[in-house]
């Protein structure tokens, strides 16, 4: 895949996902009356805000969830919607740099652990075909929906960390370019300059150097394991 002409790195782009599709990751987990309810999906942000509440009525429905949880559902997805659009419009630096992304996940039996680099520049990327493609070479199918919004979910919070460095570099005093913005990721890990290290055509990358390091990891967990490690969560949801 292409990167855009180093011309356009100096350069901010309005907001938005860095990925092909503009899709917001939402995160649920609600518990009304000892009853919990957990999920992790995408919403399309053009979609009409009607939409939210007649996706709260069908899961409750097919979920067999008392009614309040309607509401609760509802308010929840519509509040995360509102902090997305709330960054539209106003200046991101998109690129210049790729970022490490971090996966530790578990889905059912299946724990999942791997890194690689990802390339801001490419606003063509497509997390849910990296997610296809990396549960078919490692022999699983479960955990793809999961892998493409761990993905998204980072590059989220780093396309916010972009719109406060323009932000910032148009009130300082000094300036800054955007040259100069290096994002963190969530592991904190400071970017690395993708045209120095790996030329113009990179989306993901894993340095032939550290493979050892950056190996996927795939488990499976005993039902042992599984029910050690829910119990845990459950603790510390409390």
């Amino acid at each position: 895949m292409k990167t855009p002409a180093s011309g356009f790195y100096r350069n901010p782009v309005k907001f938005r996902m860095p990925t092909s599709e503009n899709l917001v990751p939402i995160r649920l987990d609600i518990e009304i009356d000892g009853q919990r309810y957990k999920d992790a999906f995408t919403w399309n942000p053009t979609d009409p805000d009607s939409e939210v509440v007649l996706f709260a009525k069908r899961t409750v429905k097919d979920l067999k969830l008392p009614p309040a949880f309607v509401t609760q559902i509802a308010q929840s997805i519509q509040s995360q919607l509102a902090d997305f659009r709330s960054y539209e419009g106003q200046d991101m630096y998109a690129g210049e740099k790729i970022i490490p992304i971090k996966l530790d996940l578990r889905v059912n039996h299946t724990l999942v652990k791997d890194q690689f680099l990802w390339d801001l520049n490419n606003f063509e990327s497509d997390p849910e075909e990296f997610a296809r493609i990396f549960c078919k070479d490692m022999a699983i199918e479960d955990p793809e929906p999961a892998i493409a919004f761990a993905i998204r979910e980072q590059l989220y919070e780093i396309a916010i960390q972009s719109v406060v460095s323009a932000r910032e570099s148009r009130l300082s005093k000094k300036g800054r370019r955007g040259a100069e913005y290096a994002p963190v990721s969530k592991g904190g890990a400071v970017a690395v300059d993708l045209v120095k290290l790996f030329g113009p055509k990179s989306s993901v990358v894993r340095k032939r150097k550290e493979w050892d390091v950056y190996e996927p990891i795939v488990d499976l967990l005993s039902n042992e394991e599984v029910d050690a490690l829910e119990a845990k969560e459950e603790r510390n949801f409390r």
